[in-house]
Protein backbone atom coordinates (compact mmCIF):
# COMPACT_ATOMS: atom_id res chain seq x y z
CA UNK A 1 0.00 0.00 0.00
CA UNK A 2 1.40 3.40 -0.98
CA UNK A 3 -0.22 5.38 1.85
CA UNK A 4 1.42 5.30 5.28
CA UNK A 5 0.64 6.57 8.77
CA UNK A 6 1.24 10.32 9.08
CA UNK A 7 0.76 11.11 5.37
CA UNK A 8 -1.24 14.13 4.25
CA UNK A 9 -4.00 12.95 1.88
CA UNK A 10 -6.99 14.31 -0.03
CA UNK A 11 -10.26 12.38 -0.35
CA UNK A 12 -11.15 11.73 -4.01
CA UNK A 13 -14.66 10.31 -3.75
CA UNK A 14 -17.52 9.82 -1.34
CA UNK A 15 -19.13 11.97 1.31
CA UNK A 16 -15.89 13.77 2.22
CA UNK A 17 -14.66 14.47 -1.34
CA UNK A 18 -12.19 17.36 -1.46
CA UNK A 19 -11.29 17.22 2.25
CA UNK A 20 -7.66 17.03 3.35
CA UNK A 21 -6.62 15.05 6.41
CA UNK A 22 -3.74 13.18 8.01
CA UNK A 23 -3.65 9.40 8.11
CA UNK A 24 -3.96 8.20 11.71
CA UNK A 25 -3.74 4.51 10.89
CA UNK A 26 -3.08 2.45 7.78
CA UNK A 27 -4.62 -1.02 7.50
CA UNK A 28 -2.71 -2.70 4.65
CA UNK A 29 -4.38 -6.12 5.05
CA UNK A 30 -7.83 -4.56 4.50
CA UNK A 31 -6.48 -1.88 2.09
CA UNK A 32 -8.07 0.86 4.24
CA UNK A 33 -6.96 4.02 6.02
CA UNK A 34 -8.31 5.85 9.09
CA UNK A 35 -8.26 9.63 8.65
CA UNK A 36 -8.04 12.23 11.43
CA UNK A 37 -11.44 13.88 11.96
CA UNK A 38 -13.22 12.33 8.97
CA UNK A 39 -15.73 9.46 8.70
CA UNK A 40 -16.85 9.51 12.34
CA UNK A 41 -19.66 7.14 13.35
CA UNK A 42 -21.65 6.89 16.57
CA UNK A 43 -21.35 3.53 18.31
CA UNK A 44 -23.08 2.24 21.44
CA UNK A 45 -20.74 0.50 23.87
CA UNK A 46 -21.04 -1.45 27.09
CA UNK A 47 -18.79 -0.76 30.03
CA UNK A 48 -16.02 -3.33 30.17
CA UNK A 49 -14.00 -3.01 33.35
CA UNK A 50 -13.22 0.26 35.04
CA UNK A 51 -11.40 1.89 32.12
CA UNK A 52 -13.93 2.02 29.28
CA UNK A 53 -16.86 4.44 29.31
CA UNK A 54 -20.34 3.10 28.53
CA UNK A 55 -22.78 4.90 26.25
CA UNK A 56 -22.63 6.37 22.78
CA UNK A 57 -19.12 7.19 21.58
CA UNK A 58 -17.66 8.66 18.38
CA UNK A 59 -15.53 6.16 16.48
CA UNK A 60 -13.24 6.83 13.52
CA UNK A 61 -14.18 4.45 10.70
CA UNK A 62 -11.81 3.43 7.89
CA UNK A 63 -12.05 4.56 4.27
CA UNK A 64 -10.88 2.46 1.34
CA UNK A 65 -7.38 3.43 0.22
CA UNK A 66 -8.50 3.85 -3.41
CA UNK A 67 -10.71 6.78 -2.34
CA UNK A 68 -7.76 8.86 -1.12
CA UNK A 69 -4.59 10.18 -2.77
CA UNK A 70 -1.39 11.59 -1.33
CA UNK A 71 -1.21 15.40 -1.30
CA UNK A 72 1.73 16.89 -3.18
CA UNK A 73 2.79 20.22 -1.62
CA UNK A 74 4.77 21.31 -4.70
CA UNK A 75 1.92 21.42 -7.23
CA UNK A 76 -0.80 21.52 -4.51
CA UNK A 77 -2.85 18.61 -5.74
CA UNK A 78 -3.33 14.85 -5.54
CA UNK A 79 -0.25 12.82 -6.44
CA UNK A 80 0.13 9.53 -8.23
CA UNK A 81 2.94 7.75 -6.45
CA UNK A 82 6.05 6.41 -8.09
CA UNK A 83 9.24 5.03 -6.58
CA UNK A 84 12.88 5.96 -7.10
CA UNK A 85 16.12 4.70 -5.64
CA UNK A 86 18.11 7.55 -4.09
CA UNK A 87 21.43 6.33 -2.74
CA UNK A 88 20.56 3.17 -0.87
CA UNK A 89 16.95 4.17 -0.05
CA UNK A 90 13.72 3.67 -1.95
CA UNK A 91 11.60 6.86 -1.81
CA UNK A 92 8.10 7.76 -2.94
CA UNK A 93 7.89 10.51 -5.56
CA UNK A 94 5.09 12.43 -7.28
CA UNK A 95 4.85 11.26 -10.87
CA UNK A 96 3.63 14.69 -12.05
CA UNK A 97 6.36 16.95 -10.64
CA UNK A 98 9.02 14.59 -9.25
CA UNK A 99 8.76 15.89 -5.65
CA UNK A 100 9.79 13.43 -2.92
CA UNK A 101 6.70 12.67 -0.81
Amino acid sequence: MKIHKGDDVIVLSGKFRGERANVEEALPNANKVVLDGLNIAKRATKQSGATMQAGIIDKLMPLHASNVALWCPKHKGPAKVGYEIQGDKKVRVCRKCGEVL
